[in-house]
């Protein structure tokens, strides 16, 4: 409108401003559900549907896969993995790696349908074993946890006897009843907590010590027996039985050491469990404890129980931990003998497997090996 208040409005310039048109838009096209998608749409919904019932299906498996590889030589978090306070330490390097596998199943990381699928599908190095195979039947996650950080802490412990035993210090040592079977041939003679003096006349001093000393006694006969009881000496007669597997005499207690150490060594082995670093534990307390470097600067990987024999004991995962070994840049892997067959024909490239039997060989080899002299070592053939 203009200030002209008897002037009519005029109708705008529809040609030159299409957007002041005055008829309605015409209506959009309607669109229609075709059934190619509604089948889509279905099976979408039935594939997020299976994908969600899999992953709350266990599966009674139990599934190994490399895990990392630690250098006890080193630290974890800032922390040496080993300290020692009590006695003269020397420089170490190279590296003396402990190798560990990533378990899943059992009642702490229970295997879903599809990460059993997906694992079968994509991960070449995985195993796949019985749950039962690793797990007892009803056992707890807690009993799990329980079990694997006492094999652990009694593993380092044995470790440390041998190598503070290799490098010329005293451990002192008992002998503790640490249980007392509910069927035991000798009754309830026996109290958990009673240390074992003599047994048929034997001394006992170490943790072998109860089953030999039976070596010559028939069983179903008595043995006289001398414990220490709250702090007094007392005597009694034991009555053996026959154990089921051999017939040879037993008493149905379970042995445990209690160690006196005159140093104090600190083992720091991270969020690991079980018994199976304790060969490598060993070599590496062995040599703070020794002057010169017992690696020679290489990088040397293993795996291994240890007793309070020296002897090497077979470990679970072998083929995954040369696998850990060898991405962390070791170049030797120590391998029990009693795991050879699982070695024979999966070794990785690049990675030089000496088999082992005690601590002794153990130590012999990586010497050789830090000398450059690792030519004619030992190693796992096909039987």
């Amino acid at each position: 409108m203009t200030d002209d208040p008897g002037q009519q409005p005029t109708a705008p310039d529809t040609a030159a401003w299409p957007d002041l048109q005055t008829s309605p838009p015409a209506p959009a096209p309607r669109r229609t559900v075709t059934k190619r998608t509604w089948a889509l749409l279905i099976v979408s919904a039935l594939i997020v549907v299976g994908l969600s019932l899999a992953s709350l299906i266990k599966v009674p498996v139990a599934i190994l896969r490399p895990g990392p590889a630690t250098n006890t030589l080193g630290t974890i978090d800032g922390k040496s993995v080993i300290s020692i306070e009590g006695a003269t330490t020397y420089p170490t390097d190279g590296q003396l790696l402990f190798t560990t596998v990533s378990l899943a199943g059992g009642p702490q990381y229970p295997v879903s349908a599809i990460e059993w699928a997906w694992t079968k599908l994509t991960d070449r190095n995985a195993q796949f074993y019985p749950e039962s195979a690793f797990f007892q039947e009803g056992q707890t996650a807690d009993e799990v946890q329980q079990e694997s950080t006492a094999e652990m802490t009694g593993s380092q412990e044995i470790a440390q006897t041998v190598a503070l035993r290799a490098a010329g210090f005293t451990v002192g040592e008992k002998i503790e009843v640490a249980a007392v079977s509910s069927d035991a041939p000798s009754g309830k003679v026996f109290h958990v907590g009673d240390i074992l003096l003599t047994i048929n006349g034997k001394t006992i001093d170490r943790i072998d010590d109860p089953i030999n000393a039976l070596d010559d006694v028939k069983a179903g006969t008595e043995v006289p027996v001398t414990v220490e009881r709250g702090g007094a000496r007392v005597s009694f007669e034991a009555k053996t039985g026959a154990r089921p597997d051999n017939g040879k005499a037993y008493l149905g207690i379970v042995p445990n050491p209690k160690y006196t150490f005159p140093v104090k060594v600190t083992v720091n082995a991270g969020d690991v469990g079980g018994p199976s670093a304790g060969t490598m534990f060993s070599l590496a307390i062995y040599d703070k404890l020794t002057s010169g470097s017992l690696t020679g600067g290489k990088s040397i990987a293993g795996t291994g129980t240890i007793s309070e024999d020296g002897t090497v004991g077979p470990i679970g995962g072998v083929r995954q931990k040369m696998i850990g070994a060898r991405d962390a840049g070791a170049t030797y892997f120590l391998a029990p003998e009693s795991d050879c067959g699982e070695v024979v024909g999966h070794v990785p490239s690049g990675l030089t497997v000496v088999k082992i039997a005690t601590f002794d060989e153990a130590k012999s080899d990586v010497q050789k090996i830090a000398a450059g002299q690792s030519q004619g070592l030992p190693t796992c053939t096909a039987s």
